[in-house]
């Protein structure tokens, strides 16, 4: 009898565990922060280095183009800019990456959008790959979870025109012709390919690896568009709960991926000699390259009770941080204290865009009634600052700050 009353409420346990993530995808707020945080910081990097573009990772880099294919062909890492050594291909798929990557932090297209930016980033980080500063793993990283994980369902111009949608009256012609133009750009590529280079002499589009990958991804959005335009039954159900699983497991991943990088971070610390004794933040700030403002750094670094301490706190955040997820207070407050490391590293070692890449991965364990409440806040700020009224997309449009019923046709 103990065994059975034992056994039931455990059953019934893993029974409601299996129904919430094959029926629902978890942290919607947390993986909306994650794509426009990251698609913000990839692409204000992206504008800030624009003078120096061509250094980093164009015709000019010190990584010539004829280094870099040969890594390429060893290591197979996947980049457009292996197509062509020409200065018109490389300034064409930098603007596509600073586009795509717009476009994502907005919402459109999400899906599509995850996919095209993930090539952007992948494209410039394995043409050069010794250009970063840490920053880059985490958009390397990022971009390929964000091609799995459904980011655009809040916060999202998708959502908005979900919101809007009339039933049955949407055929979403401009899905279907971005679907098309995939298609048709990813076939001309692999033609392209297969026409210049011989199978032992091959670019980046290559093995049947990333080809594959691509052309599986298309596939699976044409299957997607049928199953809810012609099947909305059973094939519709399974397609969501695949699409459950794929999101759940992926940020999954993402905060084992997060709790990763601090550990292994911590960990290496603790074998220092300069972080055993406390001194290793000394040596930072008195580096020129980092130190942006001088006369802050040395100030901090006169003080040898405040290195001490800032060192062995980096170290112990660090060290603790993945076993507070068993306690959700013990948890925000490292957070809080991670997130505020950052945002000094970010202005006493003048690395912006590392510090706001591993905020943006810190927020993946923040609190989705946290994150509610501050887009809430910032739809109250935006409502506050526009001229008239928010157009309506189901009662009706607004004139002059006045709701004007539709008619059926759907004209005011």
């Amino acid at each position: 009898m103990s065994t059975t009353s034992t056994t039931a409420p455990t059953g019934s346990a893993l029974l409601r565990g299996l129904d919430r993530i094959t029926g629902s995808s978890l942290g919607r707020h947390q993986t909306a922060v994650l794509r426009i945080g990251l698609s913000f910081a990839w692409v204000a990097y992206l504008l800030r280095e624009w003078p120096n573009r061509r250094e980093l990772y164009g015709p000019a880099a010190p990584w010539s183009w004829g280094m870099a294919r040969e890594l390429t062909g060893d290591n197979h890492a996947f980049t457009a800019l292996m197509w062509s050594d020409s200065t018109v291909w490389f300034e064409a798929v930098y603007a596509f990456v600073i586009v795509s990557g717009v476009l994502l932090m907005l919402g459109w297209r999400t899906r599509t959008m995850a996919v095209l930016s993930m090539i952007g980033v992948l494209s410039l980080q394995n043409r050069s790959v010794f250009m970063g500063d840490g920053g880059d793993n985490v958009f390397h990283l990022m971009a390929l979870y964000l091609v799995l994980v459904r980011c655009g369902q809040v916060w999202s111009l998708d959502a908005r025109r979900a919101r809007a949608r009339r039933p049955g009256g949407d055929r979403d012609v401009t899905g279907i012709v971005l679907w098309v133009l995939c298609g048709l750009a990813l076939a001309a590529a692999q033609l392209l390919m297969d026409t210049r280079m011989t199978w032992t002499d091959r670019g980046p589009l290559p093995g049947i690896g990333w080809a594959a990958a691509l052309w599986g991804l298309w596939v699976v959005q044409a299957l997607w568009w049928l199953a809810c335009r012609r099947a909305p039954g059973e094939p519709r159900t399974v397609l969501d709960m695949i699409a459950h699983l794929a999101h759940n497991g992926a940020l999954l991943v993402i905060m084992a991926e997060v709790c990763l990088i601090y550990a292994t971070a911590g960990w290496y610390k603790i074998q220092g000699s300069r972080w055993q004794d406390g001194t290793a933040l000394f040596y930072p700030m008195h580096i020129d390259y980092f130190s942006p403002w001088p006369s802050l750094s040395h100030a901090l670094a006169a003080s040898s009770v405040v290195v001490l301490l800032l060192s062995y706190g980096t170290v112990a955040v660090q060290v603790a941080f993945p076993f507070t997820l068993l306690n959700r207070r013990v948890k925000n407050v490292l957070l809080a204290l991670m997130m505020a490391e950052h945002l000094g590293i970010a202005v006493m070692l003048g690395l912006p865009f590392f510090s706001l890449a591993m905020v943006v991965a810190d927020a993946v364990f923040l609190p989705t009634g946290f994150l509610v409440r501050v887009g809430a806040m910032v739809r109250g700020v935006v409502a506050r600052t526009r001229p008239f009224p928010e157009r309506s997309g189901e009662c009706g449009s607004v004139v002059a700050g006045r709701a004007v019923p539709r008619t059926p046709s759907g004209r005011t």
